[in-house]
């Protein structure tokens, strides 16, 4: 979203509607939403920002642009809505003339809150999006945010997945079996029987409950060794 943009037009309608929770004991407060929204309080900062303004600029459409020392923008729309900009561009924080606030954060999260319906929608990079729902319902799973910001996802049918600041993705089965995905585009396969390392150029290095390690590469090669760390097999030998 470019500065100059108006985002006045790009508020959302509100979702679907909360169905309801049967775990009422913890629902969160009404009026709280559920994830960590910077919400302005124009009235508080404006007190602060005429000590911190370097410039500000008048534009023809009746937008304001106002440009601080620390290097944040505040944008302001003549229809109410106002947008921040943080120094380094990374945080973009837009607070809608509906009360709506949109927050885009340095690791890409896109997080929209829906004053009227006191709903809270998070797109993670990845192309996950969950929906926090004021009743605690969270469509259909329930989510555990950590301090280090890392999400838990619990679902209905003992399933969880577990997504890190770092983008790496846990996956637990409900048979217990284990997925996990890398942000460098590794995956691993955590069972009983083995544990499997599956590599972007199609490499893969599995180990077995009893210790052997065999690793099958792209091109067709296979090597086996013992628990020791000992060749039993490499077709290219």
């Amino acid at each position: 979203m470019s500065a100059g943009g108006n985002p006045s037009r790009t508020s959302k309608s509100a979702p679907p509607r909360d169905l309801g929770s049967s775990d009422k004991g913890q629902a969160a407060s009404p009026r709280e939403p559920l994830e960590p929204l910077n919400v302005p309080d124009p009235e508080y900062k404006e007190e602060e920002e005429d000590h911190d303004i370097q410039g500000e600029i008048s534009h023809p459409d009746g937008k304001v642009e106002k440009v601080y020392k620390n290097g944040c923008r505040v944008i302001l729309f003549p229809n109410g809505t106002r947008k921040e900009v943080s120094a380094d561009g990374k945080t973009i924080t837009v607070t809608f003339f509906n009360g709506d606030v949109k927050q885009v954060m340095p690791d890409q999260r896109v997080i929209y809150y829906y004053a009227a319906a006191q709903t809270t929608h998070t797109t993670y990079p990845k192309g996950l999006e969950v929906l926090h729902f004021s009743s605690g319902q969270i469509d259909g799973r329930k989510e555990i945010t950590f301090p280090d910001q890392t999400v838990k996802n619990l679902f209905p049918d003992g399933q969880e997945e577990s997504i890190f600041p770092d983008g790496t993705i846990v996956r637990i089965q409900s048979d217990g079996n284990k997925l996990i995905e890398f942000n460098n585009g590794q995956r691993e396969v955590h069972t009983a029987q083995f544990k499997r390392r599956e590599y972007p150029d199609g490499t893969v290095k599995t180990v077995y409950a009893n210790g052997h390690q065999e690793t099958k590469y792209r091109s067709g090669r296979i090597r086996v060794k013992d628990k020791d760390g000992n060749v039993l097999m490499d077709t290219e030998l």
